[in-house]
């Protein structure tokens, strides 16, 4: 049997609990840890802000990915989506395996949202052929958001053939669920939730989940099993919850 693969999906919150609270980006290394992931998909992730830096005494001296992958995640990448004054936050992946390449490609669709989509392809061992991992955090309309569905689905038909191993993980902001059949239809794509259990996981608010905001996309893997990670403690780190799933070879 092959090694099961652990992925993860979280967005962060740019290390803040709801409502930009408490800093809580210290917990949530621990948490995110205590998940035992192989590769971790993290959405609105602070590379830089000089005055969170000023104003909290334990902000991390470097980019957050960083500070997060620190000793347990040997390869990471960054794809730096929204500029403004201060710094610069964006997606960010964290794997135990090597990642032989990524880009981060622009999907913005207006001007007043900044929108990436960060594309590694990662050497995961007992794989004769690397994976495809996207991680993306759509806009907030739906037009927009199908627009850079379009988008990502036309780069992986290009880079990421059918039959080759993909997983597509984020936050869709997609709470008409339409996500799903337009990215099975023109990516042969399935989500792990409704694999598993026949609808997305709830994930947002954390407090409260109503809205199956965040998700998490496969091809030519099997689904073991799929968890989306609610409770207080939780909830106590950021407005969405954590994503994980187990995935094998076919």
């Amino acid at each position: 049997m092959s090694k099961l693969l652990r992925v993860a999906s979280y967005n962060i919150h740019k290390g803040f609990s709801s409502f930009n609270r408490r800093l809580t980006v210290h917990e949530l290394r621990e948490k995110l840890r205590g998940l035992g992931a192989d590769l971790v998909f993290l959405q609105e992730v602070v590379g830089a802000h000089r005055e969170h830096a000023v104003r909290h005494p334990h902000w991390p001296e470097g980019p957050q990915h960083e500070f997060l992958a620190d000793s347990v995640w040997s390869d990471y990448a960054y794809g730096k989506n929204a500029v403004h004054a201060a710094g610069h936050h964006g997606n960010a992946i964290l794997s135990r395996y090597p990642i032989l390449r990524w880009d981060n490609q622009d999907i913005s669709t207006h001007r007043l949202e900044s929108r990436g989509l960060l594309h590694c392809e990662i050497a995961v061992p007992g794989w004769d052929e690397p994976v495809h991992c996207v991680n993306v955090h759509l806009g907030l309309l739906a037009r927009g958001r199908r627009q850079q569905l379009s988008l990502l689905a036309h780069r992986l038909n290009r880079l990421a053939p059918p039959g080759t191993p993909l997983i597509i993980a984020g936050d869709f902001n997609d709470w008409r669920r339409e996500a799903s059949w337009l990215l099975a239809r023109q990516l042969g794509v399935s989500e792990v939730f409704e694999l598993t259990g026949g609808h997305p996981a709830r994930t947002f608010p954390s407090s409260l989940p109503m809205l199956s905001l965040d998700r998490i996309y496969v091809r030519h893997f099997r689904v073991e099993w799929a968890k989306a990670h609610h409770g207080r403690a939780w909830a106590r780190i950021s407005d969405h919850a954590a994503l994980i799933a187990g995935l094998r070879a076919p």
